[in-house]
């Protein structure tokens, strides 16, 4: 795959610039892709925990089962996304791991990762960078779900997806492809179905979003900002000032 086409290298890009030889690191992480469907389960809870996956395209979903059968989704990943990274220190599978819709994902053991980090300070990094976002996102998940309205909750959660969405993909400008059911949107929010349906509308009345279908529309997004109480800081830091003071 060509690096301007590696969704993995759009992503590590936005930490920081990479010369070739870093590009040919991560392009090596997406080789040996395999397609899967809509649905597919990647891995499940108490599986070995000996490898990680690259997602090259599609999105995918890590989540656990309660007791009474209710569903917590805990992660959405995006393309460029690397699955597994929060495992690297355990033997088991700490979550479920689900395709959203159909996609291509690239297996890699975690030796490989240790190679990278003997061959690239820079890409170790992105690396650390990317583990201490992930968790950044867990607990804005944490706070959107425990403390914010229906309305806080859904408007937060689509400024999130559009921004992520967005520092990998340039074209994005107001408008995205959201591919979540609304059982699945409920699950993320800790909402009935019933009420995601009726949040949208909601929101749709008030002219901050807009939908059809899988389809997203963001005609202002200061104003979902506002309705949201969205802070980016999660979402926008990097590793420029730390490499460029240790070079």
């Amino acid at each position: 795959m060509g690096h301007e086409k590696s969704c993995i290298i759009r992503h590590f890009s936005h930490y920081c610039s990479l010369n070739e030889d870093e590009k040919q690191l991560l392009n090596n992480l997406e080789e040996s892709p395999s397609e899967v469907k809509a649905g597919t389960l990647l891995w499940q809870m108490g599986d070995n925990a000996n490898e990680f996956c690259t997602l090259r395209s599609g999105w995918a979903y890590s989540y656990r089962h309660l007791e009474n059968g209710d569903r917590q989704i805990l992660e959405v990943f995006l393309p460029g996304d690397i699955i597994g990274l929060r495992e690297f220190a355990f033997a088991q599978r700490l979550e479920n791991v689900r395709m959203i819709n159909d996609g291509v994902i690239c297996h890699f053991p975690h030796r490989r990762m240790l190679e990278l980090f003997r061959q690239s300070l820079t890409l170790t990094s992105v690396m650390f960078a990317i583990g201490s976002r992930q968790q950044a996102l867990l607990t804005e998940r944490l706070v959107n779900i425990a403390r914010r309205s229906a309305r806080q909750k859904m408007a937060h959660f689509l400024h999130e997806m559009y921004l992520r969405l967005r520092q990998t993909n340039d074209d994005i400008s107001g408008h995205f492809r959201l591919p979540l059911s609304q059982e699945q949107l409920a699950d993320i929010l800790g909402l009935s179905p019933v009420h995601v349906s009726r949040t949208f509308s909601a929101l749709s009345e008030d002219g901050l979003v807009f939908r059809d279908r899988h389809n997203v529309t963001i005609p202002d997004l200061d104003a979902l900002s506002v309705e949201g109480e969205f802070d980016a800081a999660y979402l926008t830091d990097n590793v420029r000032p730390l490499l460029y003071a240790s070079a």
